[in-house]
């Protein structure tokens, strides 16, 4: 069986050549590992219709084993996508999702732009793959107890992180090396889906 590709989804964020998304593609590729990302939408336009399409159609390109790996927002459109998807996936490691049920800090989307764009509710269905949830206990986009409940609803393993903040640049993170340890033995999950 060939290698799974990683297919990395980006969060609520422009492209940001330090995040370690971008650091883990190029990782990857340095490894000569089948890896390709989602292009980063922003903030500009919240439409979570268009966000599931664009996985949907880079997931359809993949040929063979899936592997995603989400952050932030991206976890919440990996639930979204896994509802209606027909692609099987090996599984999914979901790094610091937030909490779109609470309202946000100042500069982060409303509950009435997020209702309005098609984010909530979010989905709290089972996943139909193998699934890690990576939960920092001081994220400011997601209390640590809110974020394993939706781990929990998922059907996910919770990974407590510690104090990580929101895993992102601002919190101190460009490489993130527990990334690829978390993900290698998804590679070699058996597909659920």
């Amino acid at each position: 069986m060939p290698e799974a590709t990683v297919l990395v989804v980006p969060g609520l964020r422009d492209a940001v050549p330090e995040h370690w998304q971008t650091l883990l593609v190029a990782q990857l590729q340095a490894q000569r590992r089948a890896v390709c990302a989602v292009p980063p939408m922003g903030r500009s336009d919240l439409d979570c219709a268009a966000r599931v399409a664009a996985i949907e159609r880079e997931a359809q390109r993949i040929d063979g084993p899936l592997v995603i790996v989400a952050h932030s927002g991206g976890c919440i459109m990996v639930a979204h996508w896994a509802r209606t998807t027909r692609r099987a996936v090996h599984g999914a490691l979901l790094a610091t999702p937030p909490d779109f049920d609470t309202p946000m800090p100042d500069g982060y989307p409303t509950l009435a732009a997020l209702s309005a764009a098609g984010w909530l509710p979010v989905p709290r269905q089972c996943l139909p793959f193998a699934s890690i949830v990576a939960a920092s206990r001081n994220d400011p986009l997601g209390r640590f107890e809110r974020v394993a409940d939706l781990a929990s609803a998922w059907g996910s393993r919770l990974v407590d992180l510690g104090e990580v903040g929101h895993l992102n640049p601002a919190s101190g993170f460009g490489h993130w090396p527990l990334a690829t340890d978390l993900i290698d033995p998804l590679v070699g999950a058996e597909s659920a889906a």
